[in-house]
């Protein structure tokens, strides 16, 4: 009898292997990789403002009512902003040795032990993220990355059962977000969402202002595409090829659509990566160089790699549930794992775009005499002057809650008014998350949050000032309010 290591030659044909994949999986490593990269860099460098001991919503404080079953996480069994940041740098590192490819070449036990320890570290920062870490590219990223440990090395044939559950997340993040929109905004269904969505996105990017002034009947053939993309081509991935690669290849035209019209962190290039899997080795492998030829297979990855797609199966019920239920929820986990999860997003189009404007001053007199300053955010509207940068992938989190804030009080509970108090104390690492600190040589003595009306300027406004923003003041958000009062108006957290 063979040693229970020794390759199936059985099962190399047929069900478990199958042909092709080559190609389909040095992308989604790659490309996986990179995105841990830039989600691992985006925890190192923002964590301390956000979470840390001194932050906003520290995790200390999280982890002394939150129990391990509802956030399993590693900072349940020690945490301090050390350990933080330990974990963070070891997944940056990690992270890009899979980028150039070096886990990928280590033997089979290795690779998956890497993709492993990224995904439980990155999830130990997401569990205890709250607020801040409440979106839905989290889990997406999550997900993938779970099915990434069980993709091989290169040395191993690509395993056909994980490149269908790869489909198979692809198909409910987009057939998911089509749904949540037919079934949300009727905007969505008179194809008038982009007459309103370039301008009052989350976060526009520099291409934004010239997308909005798109002709209308562009607008509608955006949406009509969106439609066709969600709700009609993931169906397509399951069917042979040359049709799945094709349905694939238009879904990445798609995202690289949305890369460029708005920034929305790493959701679209997960995206871009998980249609990736399904392009034929034919054109894209022979590009790449890929190899395509390995041994069979051992038996203990096979029944590995069986196991897990029975639980990926198993834990399927309830997103199925949720994409058939009239009452869809998006971006919604059903594990604490985040291991099968349901997405969308933009179930509604809000038509108007508020933005919080925050402002500190010097003077100690009355506030309708002070000399305000503004605080300008690196990502958010701010200055009308200031063109809209690209971020995206990576994510500026505290600019993302700032834009909700004006849709309900309850996003700025309690974060944002310690985020006041903290600009009256100068907190330097708060101070790092900003574009422009007006007050470099000692706090102000109070500060104020301000609603305004923002839009694009139209072409003739534009040409006429040089802004590509028009802003109108509506009210105070937070009237002028010293140290003490900002902190006395904090409340508990949601979760307490």
């Amino acid at each position: 009898m063979p040693p229970v290591m020794d390759s199936l030659s059985a099962v190399e044909p047929g069900w478990f292997v199958g042909e092709g994949g080559w190609t389909g999986r040095f992308l989604v490593q790659r490309g996986l990789a990179a995105i841990y990269l830039v989600a691992f860099l985006v925890a190192a460098r923002q964590f301390r403002a956000l979470l840390g001991d001194r932050g906003l919503l520290p995790i200390r404080d999280f982890l002394r009512v939150v129990p391990f079953r509802r956030a399993p996480s590693l900072f349940h069994w020690h945490y301090s902003d050390r350990a933080f940041a330990a974990v963070a740098w070891s997944g940056v590192v990690l992270a890009a040795v899979t980028v150039v490819g070096l886990t990928e070449r280590a033997p089979l036990p290795v690779c998956m032990a890497v993709w492993a320890v990224l995904w439980a570290l990155y999830l130990s920062i997401v569990n205890v993220g709250q607020t801040w870490y409440g979106f839905g590219w989290e889990s997406l990223l999550l997900e993938a990355g779970f099915l990434a440990i069980f993709l091989g090395d290169a040395a191993t044939p690509p395993p056909v059962l994980v490149l269908w559950l790869l489909r198979w997340v692809l198909f409910r993040l987009e057939f998911g977000a089509g749904l949540i929109k037919l079934r949300g905004d009727p905007c969505w269904r008179d194809l008038t969402c982009l007459d309103y969505h370039h301008e009052t996105q989350p976060m526009p990017g520099p291409l934004s202002w010239w997308f909005h002034h798109l002709p209308r009947p562009m607008h509608r053939v955006e949406v009509a595409a969106n439609h066709v993309t969600q709700l009609v081509l993931p169906f397509g991935l399951f069917l042979p090829k040359p049709v799945s690669s094709a349905c694939a290849l238009v879904m990445i035209v798609t995202q690289l659509w949305l890369v460029l019209s708005g920034n929305f962190s790493w959701l679209n290039w997960v995206a871009i990566v998980l249609a990736a899997s399904v392009l034929d080795d034919r054109f894209v492998g022979r590009a790449l160089h890929v190899a395509t030829r390995a041994p069979a297979p051992n038996t203990a990855y096979v029944v590995v790699v069986v196991l897990v797609t029975a639980l990926v199966v198993g834990l399927s019920w309830r997103p199925v549930r949720n994409l058939l239920s009239g009452s869809q929820v998006m971006n919604a986990s059903f594990d604490r794992l985040h291991l099968v999860n349901t997405y969308g997003a933009f179930g509604s189009v809000t038509r108007r775009r508020f933005e919080i404007v925050v402002e500190g001053t010097a003077d100690a007199g009355p506030a309708e005499d002070a000399v305000w300053r503004e605080y300008e955010f690196k990502g958010k509207p701010g200055d009308p002057g200031r063109l809209p940068r690209q971020f995206a992938p990576y994510h500026l989190r505290l600019d993302w809650l700032m834009w909700f804030i004006p849709l309900s009080p309850r996003y700025a509970d309690p974060w944002f008014g310690r985020m006041l108090r903290k600009l009256l104390e100068g907190d330097r690492e708060l101070l790092k998350l900003l574009r422009h600190n007006p007050f470099p040589d000692e706090p102000p003595v109070r500060v104020r949050a301000r609603v305004y009306r923002y839009r694009f300027t139209t072409r003739q406004e534009r040409r006429e000032t040089g802004d590509w923003w028009h802003r109108t003041y509506l009210r105070d958000l937070v009237p002028p309010t010293t140290r003490h009062e900002t902190w006395t108006r904090a409340s508990p957290p949601a979760w307490s």
